[in-house]
C-alpha cells in the first residue's frame, strides 16, 4: 500500500476516536500534512509524511510509519507513527476544572470556557 486517505489513518492510527471527527478535524482547518493544511479528507498520506494535529487543546506532531487496512489494538495503532511531539512545550492557559469549585462558573469562567471550545486557546 503506498497511501492512504488522511482521516482513515487518523482513525487507524488512534489519534481520533472516530472516522467522522477526523473528517470533522480536517475539515476545521486543524491538520498539516508536511506543513500544507489538509482541506480534504480524502488526501492521501505517504510513509514519511509529518501531520501536525491541534485537537483536545494540544498539538501532536507524528511522523507516517505504516499503514493498516482496518482499526485494530493500540499497540498495533502505535506502530504506524513516530511521535515527534515536543516534550518541553507549556500547555496554553486554559480553564480547568480546579479554577472554581463552587456550584456555577462565574462569567469570566465562562468566557474561558468559550474561548478554549471555539479554538481560542
Amino acid at each position: 500500500m503506498t497511501g492512504q486517505r488522511l482521516d482513515k489513518w487518523l482513525w487507524c492510527a488512534r489519534l481520533t476516536k472516530t472516522r467522522s471527527g477526523a473528517a470533522r478535524l480536517i475539515a476545521a482547518g486543524k491538520v498539516r500534512i508536511n506543513g500544507d493544511r489538509a482541506l480534504k479528507p480524502s488526501r492521501l498520506v505517504h510513509a514519511g509524511d509529518v501531520i501536525t494535529a491541534a485537537y483536545l487543546g494540544r498539538i501532536s506532531v507524528v511522523r507516517v510509519a505504516g499503514f493498516a487496512e482496518r482499526r485494530g489494538p493500540a499497540s498495533v495503532a502505535q506502530t504506524l507513527y513516530d511521535d515527534l511531539t515536543p516534550k518541553d512545550v507549556p500547555a496554553p492557559d486554559r480553564p480547568t476544572l480546579e479554577m472554581r469549585i463552587g456550584k456555577r462558573p462565574t462569567k469570566r469562567d465562562r468566557r474561558r470556557l468559550d474561548a478554549f471550545r471555539d479554538g481560542g486557546f
